[in-house]
């Protein structure tokens, strides 16, 4: 019989929070991180707001020496890292650092560093263009850190699949320690997009929302006058643990990581399929290798990026899944508050699921005011609700038509 795969520790630096605890407080009280953009000059953008993570100040968490060598996105990564383990208290050593992975995972990798470096080799020649710039643009950039970091020994690798990045490393995590291959793994994802050449490219695309003079009340998942999404950046890591490894030190087991499910839409690059049928296949992998009914699920973590197409789209694959008891089930979309942190979200959405089961707290979407007809679900707008619950998924789609679904569950 296949271990149970439990949750011992967390840690995530985001737009609403530098770690867990104030994360957690700020998303259920329904704060907004969005704002104008600090981190360049934004001149010429037509999109000029973003959801950054506020006051981070890397030389706090490690040598200066080793922040400049890092791109942002491995700055955030490693605090997130750093909590994630003192929460879990894990230690590693030699006895145990061959059976401990690390799968942290980014759609991007050090964008910042890639576009700086491009503009000096330009500008002043390619004798200028750092010596750093691999390991800091490369997207395993992260776990390797990591790993270097704490002395772990095991698999370690990034999984790139987009917006769904984050989780699907989650769940390739959870599938290595139910096949025995690992007693441990640090498995989440982190992400810094936001450069000008990032907020341009998703711009091109017709993503983004332009309500730069009035961002008070963006982005709107599931809401009729919903216009595109906000970028946001962060980084989420869980420690995950075969139940038995966990008990036998003693550990603090927060909740359950009960299933995974991973589809494509094959239909389209950018655009999800209108039917949902990719999200609902991938709801339902999750459910059954959770070995849970539909009926228990009491919360889904919306993917609910606050485009046209997206939230229509989740809104028929929740129902194409759950048919007439999709209207009885709260879902909601944290991005209305932490903007879209892209291969990252949806780690973090996972930290937020992990809070909703052991609190009875379930996150609002924010900025929700006119109903849309064709997303008529519950959305939990404006304000969190309590409810308890034992069952919780967390929908990550991403462009490439991945599908990536988790299922947390309450520890018993």
């Amino acid at each position: 019989m296949q271990e149970r795969v439990v949750i011992t520790g967390m840690g995530t630096v985001n737009p609403l929070g530098l770690n867990v605890s104030e994360s957690w407080k700020n998303v259920t009280n329904g704060v907004s991180g969005v704002a104008p953009i600090t981190l360049f000059d934004v001149s010429g953008l037509q999109v000029q707001i973003a959801c950054e993570v506020k006051n981070f100040v890397p030389e706090q968490f490690m040598e200066a020496k080793e922040a400049r060598r890092r791109d942002r996105f491995e700055q955030l990564s490693t605090v997130a890292v750093q909590e994630a383990l003192e929460s879990s208290g894990l230690e590693i050593a030699e006895s145990n650092a061959d059976r401990t992975g690390v799968i942290i995972s980014s759609a991007i990798g050090g964008l910042k560093s890639l576009q700086e470096a491009i503009i000096t080799n330009h500008t002043e020649g390619p004798r200028r263009v750092s010596p750093f710039l691999i390991p800091m643009l490369m997207s395993n950039g992260a776990a390797g850190l990591a790993a270097i970091d704490h002395g772990i020994k095991g698999p370690c690798f990034s999984v790139a699949s987009a917006c769904a990045s984050g989780a699907d490393g989650i769940g390739m995590a959870w599938m290595m320690l139910r096949a025995g291959t690992l007693d441990a793994c640090l498995a989440g994802a982190s992400e810094s997009t936001v450069t000008s050449l990032g907020i341009a490219a998703f711009d091109r695309v017709g993503a983004m929302s332009r309500r730069n003079d009035d961002y008070s009340m963006t982005p709107q998942p599931f809401d009729k006058n919903r216009d595109g999404l906000v970028m946001g950046e962060g980084a989420a890591v869980l420690v995950l643990e075969t139940e038995s490894h966990a008990k036998a030190r003693g550990a603090n087991i927060l909740a359950e990581l009960a299933g995974y499910g991973s589809t494509a839409d094959a239909f389209h690059v950018t655009a999800p399929h209108e039917s949902g049928a990719g999200g609902a296949a991938a709801i339902r992998q999750a459910l059954a290798t959770a070995r849970a009914n539909p009926e228990e699920l009491g919360y889904i973590s919306a993917h609910g990026t606050a485009t046209e197409l997206n939230d229509l789209s989740e809104t028929k694959a929740i129902k194409a899944a759950f048919g007439d008891l999709a209207y009885k089930i709260p879902v909601s979309s944290t991005k209305s508050m932490t903007g879209h942190m892209m291969g990252a979200t949806g780690a973090l959405e996972a930290v937020f699921c992990v809070q909703a089961v052991r609190e009875g707290i379930l996150p609002p979407t924010i900025h929700y005011e006119t109903p849309d007809p064709d997303c008529d679900l519950d959305y939990i707008p404006n304000t969190a609700r309590e409810k308890e619950i034992e069952l919780a998924i967390s929908n990550a789609f991403g462009f490439g038509g991945h599908n990536a679904v988790l299922a947390i569950r309450k520890y018993s």
